[in-house]
């Protein structure tokens, strides 16, 4: 294998130029990306590569602003009337989506990018909604009317075509968490359509509440974590654009559950309930440590904090948060330990062989 001094080498021997060395060097840089320079145990993250990535993101931006701002002037110049401004705006979206596809085959196909991705991914995503407009105004319209849900369904399945499409495409790994989003939404789009109601924001999570609708945010979350345990299971080393694809599963799966868990204990805080959330928190947290999955008990326990803000007050719940910061700190400092630990303790009902090693546990199964 070349190291970094052969090129140097390389360069003072005249066999390479300073540019043909930066080229290589860059090159190897982007071929084995950042999961090298991440220790043993440690969950591989990657949001950008380099503050290059930042300065195109900043331009995706403005870019994106730029076009709104077109988009508005055009939309506005045709009218309001007989459905104008719908069809007007929506003809600009398509327009944007197509930029944004193009930006994407240089970008993300062309020189790998992981910032730009996820800026372009989110500006594809806004610009589907965008040219769904004729279909969301009449959607909207109806619903007020009589609660039919067909238009807002067919506007969403569009969207989570497209970002399909896209995914299947680029492989951009955050695009999975905006298909479990959109899937979220239109599922309960579905469910409101089927049951003729307009579901109240608490009916959404609370498991007391009469109504499918908790129910249904729990599943969901589950099968969001199904998913993202498949992807890590076909790459228990993290080493291919799987394991990505599973962290931002997690991501989106750990809050979906947390919702309606944590807001059905603290709707009535009291002391059992708060040990309840306690012994669930601690069962998610025995969840991210066997499959060393920090995300997920990061975006679970943060999102209990939140809503321990929002909906309760009282010294018991502050000692709840303090607890669980005093936790995540201890987590954080034994992850290992405690991880081969468990593993050795639940090896033989877990598979192992298909779960990231640790000391030594799983490397030979």
């Amino acid at each position: 294998m070349i190291e970094r001094d052969d090129v140097k080498a390389a360069v003072a021997a005249g066999v390479l130029s300073e540019r043909q060395a930066a080229h290589l060097a860059a090159l190897a840089d982007a071929r084995r990306g950042t999961r090298d320079d991440v220790r043993p145990g440690e969950e591989p993250f990657e949001l950008f590569r380099g503050f290059n990535e930042i300065f195109i993101v900043v331009g995706l931006v403005i870019l994106a602003v730029g076009w709104q701002g077109l988009a508005a002037a055009v939309t506005f110049g045709t009218g309001l009337s007989d459905g104008g401004f719908a069809r007007t705006y929506a003809v600009m979206s398509g327009l944007g989506a197509i930029v944004v596809w193009g930006l994407s085959e240089y970008f993300v196909r062309r020189r790998r990018m992981v910032a730009p991705a996820i800026a372009l991914t989110i500006l594809f995503a806004l610009a589907l909604g965008g040219a769904t407009l004729p279909w969301l105004t009449e959607g909207v319209a109806r619903a007020a009317l009589g609660f039919d849900t067909s238009r807002l369904l067919m506007a969403a399945g569009i969207v989570i075509g497209g970002l399909l499409v896209h995914f299947g495409r680029f492989r951009v790994p955050f695009t999975l968490a905006l298909i479990a989003l959109a899937l979220f939404g239109t599922a309960i789009l579905a469910i409101a359509g089927t049951q003729g109601i307009v579901p109240d924001p608490e009916d959404l999570f609370l498991l007391g509440a009469q109504g499918p609708f908790a129910p249904a945010t729990l599943a969901l979350g589950l099968a969001f974590f199904g998913i993202a345990m498949t992807f890590d299971m076909s790459d228990p080393h993290r080493v291919t654009r799987r394991a990505a694809n599973g962290f931002w599963l997690h991501v989106v799966a750990a809050p979906a559950i947390v919702n309606t868990v944590a807001l059905s204990l603290l709707a009535e805080p009291s002391g059992g309930r708060l040990a309840a959330l306690a012994g669930f928190l601690a069962l998610m947290a025995l969840v991210a440590v066997v499959i060393d999955r920090r995300s997920f008990l990061v975006a679970g326990a943060g999102y209990i904090v939140v809503l321990a803000g929002l909906v309760a007050e009282g010294g018991g719940v502050a000692g709840a948060v303090l607890s669980i910061g005093a936790g995540l700190l201890l987590l954080g400092a034994l992850w290992e330990r405690i991880r081969g630990a468990l593993l050795r303790l639940l090896g033989p009902v877990l598979p192992v062989g298909r779960l990231p090693p640790a000391n030594g546990v799983g490397e030979m199964a």
